[in-house]
């Protein structure tokens, strides 16, 4: 019963759209549901009419993805295709790939392929053109592109830069700081003082970012460690003392 109850939790339905298999999964839960028996068939329209799964965050950006139907025939025909990709610094490059996969990470496509022997993916939204080829894949002997996306999301999140900074902060402000700054992550909560405060290890990409993060707070954050942070903290909290002031 818990497997045919978790073919009818809802699905990620944008995904199943971008890949043009809306229609087709609708049909074959429909089918599938008319041939339960009757018991079978109310536990499944119990469960879709009382657990609802949303895959999307609250920010959403809608992509461009006009490379995307291409890319996909490409992966399906196993044949090599022609990319014009446009790189995080903005400069574009030409590159012949072996298609290998599409993956889905939140509501960002990926594009797995292999390039002179080395499997690289790119951002389905940067893919400025692709033109199909005529030459047919070569694929990396026993690829998995599951196992292959685990260990890329390893050592990506490894290779994050890392900016540590050790904060105080007073007791009504603990419930916002997760949700604060969206490039803040929480590494460790120490006991409240005998003040109340409480002692808390924050990671960051850069010091810009704690910079922000620590004046959004105002006097109820006060930097510990590291001491440049205290000293850059004090002097932005200056210049706008100065700037209002003036006016």
């Amino acid at each position: 019963m818990a497997e045919i109850q978790a073919l009818f939790l809802p699905k990620p339905t944008h995904l199943l759209a971008e890949l043009g298999w809306s229609q087709a999964f609708e049909a074959a839960l429909l089918k599938l549901l008319a041939a339960m028996p009757a018991a079978n068939r109310q536990q499944a329209e119990m469960v879709s009419q009382r657990i609802h799964v949303d895959p999307t965050g609250w920010h959403r950006w809608d992509e461009e993805m006009s490379a995307f139907p291409i890319l996909q025939t490409a992966v399906w025909q196993e044949r090599q295709v022609h990319l014009s990709y446009e790189r995080s610094d903005g400069k574009c490059v030409e590159r012949l790939v072996n298609p290998l996969g599409l993956v889905a990470k939140g509501s960002v496509w990926y594009f797995v392929a292999s390039v002179e022997s080395e499997v690289r993916s790119y951002r389905i939204s940067r893919v400025r053109d692709a033109m199909l080829t005529d030459y047919a894949c070569v694929r990396p002997v026993e690829f998995n592109l599951a196992d292959y996306w685990q260990q890329s999301m390893v050592e990506f999140k490894a290779n994050l830069p890392y900016y540590g900074v050790t904060v105080r902060v007073a007791p009504e402000v603990i419930p916002r700081l997760r949700y604060a700054g969206y490039f803040a992550r929480i590494e460790q909560i120490d006991s409240p003082d005998a003040d109340g405060w409480t002692r808390i290890w924050l990671r960051f990409d850069i010091e810009e970012a704690a910079c922000a993060y620590v004046l959004g707070f105002g006097a109820k954050m006060e930097v510990i460690e590291p001491l440049e942070l205290r000293d850059r903290v004090l002097q932005a909290a200056k210049e706008a003392i100065s700037l209002y002031a003036e006016q």
